[in-house]
């Protein structure tokens, strides 16, 4: 079989810039707990501080360039996204805009204070990450990221280096690395059994769990948070599950329609630290914070999750 030549990051910036236009939008529905209940949190291990059980993604939904209307509908999701406590929100210098719109969205909201800002190093290069580094901070209006990720694990060897040193230095508050789509595991295992990180970001959903056999347990075991990444399979599992009704029993948990019982099926894993979905929707946003409160599955309610899935 002919292998397809890698795409060029030029290519791929232009690629995602037409997803962003092109990605189809699928309803949601469903009330939610109230917005003033507190947010699920739990424990960053290396730092001790406590992050909201549901961030927030913007690969493709936040990259919608210059223009202004867009701009503001993406601050209304942040609004919104903050309203209910939210705290980390993750983007990259791959996601075309999608900095520049979070950050023209954090400025016109005062930056708020529970903002758990985390973006990511997206170069081979080490020198090119250090530049990356300072436009992405320009890009955010921060002087400081609480978290700054190896992308993909793109030459994470000399990036690790850089930022153990600007974390040493007070510089950056967290250091950390990521995979996506299941790939790379072998690798991600390697560097954290030998490399002090403060977090891992790893694809686990209700379909995809292939983490659990290791790299979770790792995790705990190493004192490592993790971030889950595509914990809707790119909306995948929403259109799998619409029109069905939700068990009857998922009222026990809390969930008031499927975001939520999906959601909460990731981040009641003691391991998993926060989800960040992702959406351009007000409202899908406030189904998905609404995840974060109330009770969480237990370990049987887990299984009952996972076999319910199945029988759709």
């Amino acid at each position: 079989m002919k292998r397809r030549r890698p795409m060029k990051r030029r290519e791929f910036l232009e690629w995602i810039a037409l997803s962003a236009v092109s990605a189809v939008l699928v309803p949601y529905s469903g009330a939610t707990v109230a917005a003033e209940d507190k947010p699920l949190t739990r424990k960053i291990p290396s730092t001790g501080a406590m992050l909201p059980l549901i961030g927030m993604g913007t690969w493709i939904t936040f990259n919608v360039g210059n223009s202004e209307r867009l701009r503001n509908t993406r601050t209304d999701v942040l609004r919104e996204f903050f309203k209910w406590g939210g705290g980390l929100i993750d983007s990259s210098p791959m996601y075309g805009s999608s900095e520049e719109v979070v950050g023209y969205g954090l400025a016109k909201l005062n930056f708020p204070p529970t903002l758990f800002s985390a973006t990511k190093v997206w170069t081979s290069s080490v020198t090119e990450g250090l530049e990356q580094i300072q436009e992405s901070k320009k890009l955010w209006k921060l002087k400081k990221f609480d978290l700054l990720q190896v992308h993909n694990l793109d030459g994470w060897e000399g990036h690790l280096k850089t930022l153990f040193k600007m974390k040493e230095s007070g510089a950056l508050g967290h250091v950390g690395v990521t995979t996506s789509h299941g790939r790379r595991h072998d690798e991600l295992e390697r560097i954290m059994r030998t490399q002090p990180l403060d977090f891992v970001q790893l694809t686990y959903n209700i379909r995809d769990r292939a983490v659990e056999s290791r790299l979770l347990g790792l995790a705990q075991d190493r004192g490592i948070a993790v971030i889950a990444n595509r914990p809707l399979d790119g909306g995948d599992l929403i259109r799998r599950v619409q029109g069905k009704p939700l068990p009857p029993w998922a009222r026990e948990i809390d969930c008031q329609n499927w975001p939520q019982f999906l959601l909460k099926f990731i981040v009641s894993h003691p391991a998993i630290t926060c989800a960040i979905p992702a959406t351009r929707v007000v409202t899908h946003m406030r189904e998905n914070m609404g995840a974060g409160r109330g009770r969480l599955p237990d370990a049987a309610t887990r299984v009952k999750m996972i076999q319910y899935m199945a029988s759709l």
